[in-house]
């Protein structure tokens, strides 16, 4: 379990982390969303205490990292794949790690299986691929056997069978009971894979409920109807005192509506329907809606096309380079 307390960080002005007070639990995956400088990876170097809080607490099965005797037999984690020597092999990387823990070599062999990268365990990392560094961050966030593991972008780099390979582990993890704490920005894998959800924005505390109300409280959910008799349904849907929104696209739509009792009013009147339908918005649509006022970088697509190919004025141009300037 990790619980953080009114956790707060400051960078001289930037108020980074803002009275931040959460508790990740044991037996489920908790994804950890935010924008861009919204304060998740400052978050959790706090909880590895590798960044010092301005002000408040967290503790890990309420201790301060500080205080753990075997740390990487109490949390492992993941922040920074490229945090290795290059110079020292996948295994000795790992081993230097074991020793320093008190943890015995075979266990380097066993978690350098888990992530497939025993038939390169004494290959330099230097020349490792993103994927391979992924993976090699993931062995060292397990070689501790940890009841909590803590994964910042865990996805990065990994191939489509790489992607399934992580996903299906944290789910394992949660499923043994273990704390399972994740940040990324891949909004489909986390839809995928977590159970419950912590949301920031700019260093404040947005959501922490679990996935399906996050989307339903962050959301418009809808049912769609297509029909060739759509006047006539149309029609019949008003009389009955149903609000029904006309789009583009020939669909109609209710806000809130239940798709059986719309179905059953168009059989009793003899009605086709091509499309009866619920719809409700995915995580992203959700995540997009309760963050809106909280990005701080903000992307436009309305630049004249010349500043995207880089081009300059041509008379200019032409002029400096026959002066040779």
């Amino acid at each position: 379990m990790i619980q953080l307390e009114g956790l707060t960080k400051r960078y001289g002005e930037k108020l980074a982390v803002d009275d931040l007070t959460f508790t990740v639990r044991p037996g489920l995956v908790t994804g950890f969303l935010g924008p861009n400088g919204a304060g998740k990876s400052t978050t959790m170097r706090m909880v590895l205490g590798l960044d010092h809080p301005t002000s408040g607490d967290v503790r890990i099965d309420g201790r301060h990292y500080d205080r753990l005797k075997d740390p990487l037999k109490c949390i492992g984690a993941l922040l920074d794949a490229k945090a290795v020597h290059g110079g020292r092999s996948a295994f000795n990387h790992l081993l230097c790690l074991a020793q320093s823990n008190g943890i015995p070599t075979s266990r380097v062999h066993e978690v350098l299986d888990t992530v497939g990268l025993s038939a390169v365990a004494r290959k330099k990392t230097r020349g490792f691929s993103l994927g391979m560094g992924q993976r090699l961050g993931i062995a060292a966030a397990l070689l501790g056997d940890p009841r909590i593991l803590m994964f910042d972008e865990p996805v990065n780099g990994l191939d489509p069978e790489g992607i399934h390979w992580i996903r299906t582990l944290m789910k394992s993890l949660a499923a043994q009971g273990r704390t399972v704490f994740v940040s990324s920005h891949l909004m489909s894998e986390i839809a995928l894979t977590a159970d419950h959800l912590v949301v920031i924005g700019q260093g404040r505390l947005l959501a922490d409920t679990s996935m399906t109300d996050f989307i339903q409280q962050n959301s418009r959910s809808y049912v769609r109807i297509r029909s060739p008799q759509r006047e006539q349904l149309l029609d019949l849907l008003r009389e009955a005192g149903i609000t029904v929104v006309e789009t583009g696209s020939g669909a109609l739509e209710v806000d809130g509506g239940k798709a059986e009792l719309i179905g059953e009013l168009a059989a009793r009147h003899r009605l086709v329907l091509h499309e009866l339908s619920t719809q409700q918005a995915s995580l992203e649509e959700a995540f997009m809606r309760l963050t809106a006022q909280t990005v701080e970088y903000h992307a436009h697509t309305d630049a004249p096309a010349g500043a995207w190919a880089g081009e300059f004025p041509r008379q200019e141009w032409g002029t400096d380079w026959k002066r040779g300037t």
